[in-house]
């Protein structure tokens, strides 16, 4: 899937259907593989997701860093 059609999938989704990225909470005791799990669980949609009134739509460039490498720094 290209970069623009992810923004698309994301402007096509109700606000109020995603959920909150502040609500989210990962035991980090966790070992890695299930916080990953964990957090992919409870945000749905590690592409579209709220932070409060704010809509995030991320992506990645094919040569950076993958998705499990970006939610590693969260997780951390």
């Amino acid at each position: 899937m290209r970069h623009h059609e992810k923004k698309k999938i994301c402007a096509d989704i109700a606000a109020d259907t995603l959920v909150d990225i502040r609500n989210v909470i990962v035991d980090k005791t966790l070992p890695r593989d299930e916080r990953i799990a964990e957090y992919v669980r409870q945000i749905k949609n590690p592409y579209c997701f709220r932070c409060g009134e704010f809509i995030v739509n991320t992506s990645f460039a094919e040569a950076g860093p993958t998705l499990e490498d970006c939610l590693m720094g969260i997780l951390r």
